[in-house]
């Protein structure tokens, strides 16, 4: 795959400085200016915060390899219709349905050190003897390895598929019928996902940390810190597979810590599913998700325009 990941996004919000402390906590790393940009432990620079009158992603860089990857690109837009700004590094344009700018970009690859192994105990199996487990002895703050993908509002969903699978060259992972489809630019199960809303939104950012002790320590302090953070988890997706915990920010956008997502290296060898719209294409297991997850709280209020800063 030429596309080989997401490598930032800006982020839109009313409320700068308390969002920018909420994802601090959250353990990106700040630039060390203090300013609204924001770093992962393996992709550098992932997001940017910039100020808008309402929450909405802004734009969403995907990486690619070389020129050639950009050309296939410009020209797969343009017989879309869909207007677009060439340089000799990137290729922009804006999908109308969700109101992003999409920039592909020549980035190199993501490099990834393996976490460590983990032992576990088991029926039959001993694994770790004699001493505590790693995982409740790590003492160290959750700082996310990545960002791993997007879920927007599109306002014309079948559009919106559209630009990201026949313009901007994503692929498809498994669908849910009439819903939407869950889209690779990487290994990753899934980078982006549209769903049809009344206005163009920000549901989610999905970060990913090392395992599922990583989830729980990452949400554990976020929660002492402030208990009205707490959107959804501990859960199990069963499309992609991986563990999940939700919290919201000051501007209404819940971020996601995740592990163990299924992983597409050969196009080949996966075979993508189509669900329906149920409890199983949301979770495996854990607490059924809140209404406002469903249906966030301040979608009328985007809408017309008085969304009003949260936290």
């Amino acid at each position: 795959m030429s596309l080989h990941r997401l490598t930032r996004i800006v982020m839109g919000v009313p409320n700068v400085e308390q969002t920018a402390a909420y994802y601090a906590d959250f353990g990106l790393v700040r630039a060390p200016d203090g300013g609204e940009v924001f770093s992962t432990a393996d992709g550098g620079e992932q997001l940017r915060l910039a100020h808008s009158p309402r929450r909405r992603l802004v734009e969403l860089a995907v990486g690619a390899d070389d020129p050639d990857d950009l050309d296939r690109v410009a020209a797969a837009l343009s017989r879309l219709g869909v207007p677009v700004d060439r340089t000799a590094a990137t290729v922009s344009a804006v999908d109308p349905g969700t109101e992003v700018l999409v920039r592909v970009e020549i980035a190199p690859r993501l490099r990834q050190t393996p976490a460590p192994a983990v032992p576990y105990n088991g029926p039959g199996t001993d694994a770790r003897l004699h001493r505590r487990a790693p995982g409740i002895l790590r003492a160290d703050p959750v700082r996310p390895r990545k960002l791993g993908h997007v879920v927007l509002g599109s306002t014309d969903q079948a559009a919106s598929q559209r630009f990201f699978l026949e313009g901007i060259g994503f692929k498809v992972s498994d669908t849910v019928r009439g819903v939407a489809a869950f889209m690779r630019c990487s290994t990753d199960h899934h980078n982006v996902l549209v769903q049809q809303a009344p206005v163009a939104f920000l549901h989610h950012t999905s970060w990913q940390v090392d395992d599922v002790d990583e989830i729980g320590r990452g949400a554990t302090a976020m929660l002492e810190a402030d208990p009205e953070r707490h959107t959804w988890g501990l859960g199990r997706h069963h499309i992609g597979s991986n563990f999940f915990w939700y919290l919201k920010d000051p501007a209404g956008t819940f971020s996601e810590y995740y592990s163990d997502i299924d992983c597409i290296v050969d196009d080949a060898l996966w075979t993508p599913s189509v669900f329906e719209e149920n409890a199983q294409a949301l979770y495996s297991w854990g607490p059924p998700p809140p209404a406002s997850f469903l249906a966030p709280e301040d979608l009328a209020a985007l809408m017309t325009g008085a969304h009003a800063t949260a936290g």
